[in-house]
């Protein structure tokens, strides 16, 4: 009996506000479950968010990577445009 193949992609992204973006992201982990695809996110230094997504085909693959990268940059930009206009625009 083989074990099923997976397919995984890593990504680490460098940012002073990886520990925030953690943070702003973790709640999303918990909407994973039943997906065919399986998310970890994990601090690697003060500075590195890792993100790693594995499916079992493809298509899974790719449609996991789409919304958790659109996931990422949103939590940046919005971190970013906090920064730009405070805390209270």
């Amino acid at each position: 009996m083989s074990t099923p193949e997976r397919h995984e992609a890593v990504f680490r992204f460098q940012t002073p506000r990886a520990a925030a973006h953690l943070e702003v992201l973790g709640p999303e982990l918990a909407d994973e479950e039943g997906m065919r695809s399986s998310v970890t996110l994990r601090l690697v230094d003060a500075g590195t968010l890792e993100l790693v997504v594995t499916a079992p085909d493809i298509p899974s693959l790719r449609a996991a990577l789409n919304m958790w990268l659109r996931l990422v940059r949103v939590a940046d930009e919005t971190a970013r445009l906090a920064g730009e206009y405070g805390n209270g625009a």
